[in-house]
């Protein structure tokens, strides 16, 4: 598999080499030793999500207090979806800047984001399934979300996703300046504490 970091610091894509013969296609859509050797740990997973979604559906922008927050891996098994990646670390130099990776069922890539960034997809196919794995379980009291019409973030959403299709939640979630200014964002610093932490935990030694 090929991985390369986005524009985002901390978040990659990930492309699978697909083996295809008269039976199927046969690929690899994990590698824990080689997100290792991108990210510099290992991943701890601790919970597998998957949804469907019609054409046109937005799913975030989401995000998790950190400590210990949620890294992502995302995969999306049938249909298509753009999936976002959101610079919502306080003090980043990337702060407010988004990626995009396509995910869909013909090069079935992959997206890693790390803890701290926020995370969004809007699909462009009916029945659009999106597979994750994450770091930690979901914890309602912890989990927080960013309108994804937010017009400062300005995401792009392609023509063939339609009209977005958004949950009540995500309608009332509060912008980017307001989540920052009510200390709802996670700093630049605290995640990178956090990646160390991860980082120095990690026993590169195979002990």
């Amino acid at each position: 598999m090929q991985i390369r970091e986005l524009n985002i610091p901390d978040a990659y894509e990930i492309t699978p080499k697909q083996h295809a013969d008269d039976r199927g296609v046969f690929f690899e859509w994990y590698r824990f030793d080689r997100l290792e050797e991108a990210v510099g740990h290992r991943l701890d997973l601790r919970q597998a999500n998957t949804s469907v979604s019609r054409r046109g559906s937005v799913r975030g922008i989401h995000f998790a207090d950190i400590p210990p927050s949620q890294a992502k891996y995302v995969t999306a098994p049938r249909g298509a979806v753009l999936d976002y990646v959101i610079d919502i670390r306080v003090g980043s130099p990337t702060y407010g800047q988004w990626d995009s990776v396509l995910l869909d069922d013909v090069d079935r890539r992959a997206i890693y984001l790390a803890e701290g960034l926020g995370h969004c997809f809007v699909a462009l196919t009916d029945d659009a399934t999106v597979s994750y794995l994450v770091t930690d379980v979901y914890n309602p009291g912890r989990e927080h979300g960013i309108n994804p019409l937010d017009p400062d973030i300005d995401l792009r959403f392609p023509a063939e996703a339609g009209e977005p299709l958004l949950s009540p939640k995500d309608t009332e979630a509060p912008s980017l300046a307001e989540a920052a200014a009510s200390g709802l964002l996670p700093t630049w610093e605290a995640a990178r504490a956090y990646y160390a932490s991860l980082d120095a935990s990690t026993d590169h030694g195979g002990n």
